[in-house]
């Protein structure tokens, strides 16, 4: 037995403040490439979270760079040894100047607003996990909190603090959203990839003859780079973008596309890669650059998954809730840890639908829920 029931309960009766601190930190704007309100924000978050949880035991912040810096927060347990460790990130795709027409929103069982779901609410229910466990007299391990600013491009600043810091925890939960209740086990690993084509600009009446458009070239490109898919071994293959060309009467000097790959296989991602390497340009008058990012490694389920998953299903069955888990095809910070052979559990955060879109939302009920589900989790890892 656990006392999730008893943290669902909590957070119903202190509702309003858990709306109040969601609307607090939704309201800070935190767009992935602004540094300036990536800065402001964790400062925020920082300024909250130590009021509603007092000082940390230990606390860091990394300078990102010209990325979001990295905070880590820690606080000590009562009665149970160890640490767990929740990634939370803090920024989101949404540019300045969205709250202006899209302000946080309530209607019914719905809250609605840019960043609510993706990922705010996994950095209020952390939060409120402590204060929960913590007043109800629940022993627990540590708890340390890892926010980083740049998830939404890549976690190039934030990967190394996420790797180093999952080391030594007795689990690491990320914090984004749920998969309508269900808990992430599984997800495909990404690769990005930009093609640009130079060719010979000319005019396309007079000299037709004299250039090699870029864009042709891309063209019969698009086609062999979006082949290497295989459905069968999970792998797709997306250009979402293409550019070039400077006008409808020349040939164009410059072409190139964004590719989006997605893999579950570790092996798959050397094929493609390597396929991706070995592409060259049909018209030898072009030139061809491939730069790849292997940006995400896959995260498959182990058997410590499915230890974990049991925790988790346990702690529902202690709020008459079936806890179901589910393979996606996003990837997240939880992909590193995977690789590495550590601890991990996804999709811990916000019911709700609609991240990076304009009716992104969470359900109300939804974070007593999954505040319980956190704790229940965190409580039985710190038994002995």
């Amino acid at each position: 037995m656990t006392h999730a029931a008893a943290v669902a309960q909590f957070v119903e009766e202190h509702l309003e403040e858990v709306l109040a601190d969601l609307d607090h930190l939704v309201s800070m704007e935190s767009p992935s490439t602004d540094k300036t309100l990536l800065d402001d924000t964790l400062t925020g978050i920082e300024e909250w979270a130590v009021e509603r949880l007092g000082e940390p035991e230990r606390r860091a912040r990394h300078d990102g760079g010209d990325r979001g810096d990295v905070l880590d927060l820690q606080w000590t347990g009562q009665g149970a040894t160890g640490q767990v460790l929740s990634v939370c990130h803090y920024d989101t795709v949404w540019p300045a100047g969205t709250l202006a027409e899209w302000p946080l929103t309530r209607d019914g069982d719905v809250l609605s607003g840019p960043g609510v779901l993706d990922m705010k609410a996994g950095i209020v229910q952390t939060v409120w996990m402590v204060r929960a466990l913590r007043e109800l007299g629940i022993p627990h391990p540590g708890v340390r909190l890892l926010l980083t600013g740049d998830e939404e491009i890549g976690s190039v600043a934030s990967r190394h603090h996420i790797e180093a810091a999952a080391q030594d925890a007795l689990v690491t939960m990320i914090a984004e959203p749920s998969a309508a209740g269900a808990v992430k086990v599984q997800r495909k690993g990404t690769v990005m990839a930009d093609v640009t084509v130079t060719g010979i600009q000319s005019h396309a009446g007079l000299d037709p003859e004299k250039g090699a458009s870029a864009v042709h070239e891309l063209a019969r490109l698009v086609g062999r780079v979006v082949g290497l898919a295989d459905p069968e071994q999970g792998t797709t293959v997306n250009v979402g973008v293409i550019s070039g060309g400077s006008g409808r009467n020349v040939v164009a000097e410059s072409a190139t596309c964004q590719v989006d790959v997605r893999v579950q296989e570790p092996q798959e991602e050397d094929r493609v890669v390597a396929a991706l390497e070995a592409l060259r340009a049909e018209d030898d008058r072009c030139t061809l650059k491939v730069e790849i990012d292997r940006n995400r490694p896959p995260m498959n389920p182990t058997e410590r998954t499915q230890e974990l998953l049991d925790l988790i299903v346990a702690a529902g069955r202690d709020l008459g809730e079936e806890v179901s888990s589910q393979a996606v095809g996003g990837a997240s910070d939880g992909n590193f840890i995977a690789a590495l052979g550590l601890p991990v559990i996804d999709g811990l955060g916000g019911i709700g639908a609609g991240p990076h879109a304009r009716h992104e939302h969470i359900t109300v009920s939804g974070l007593a829920r999954q505040t319980a589900l956190m704790a229940g989790l965190v409580e039985q890892l710190g038994r002995p």
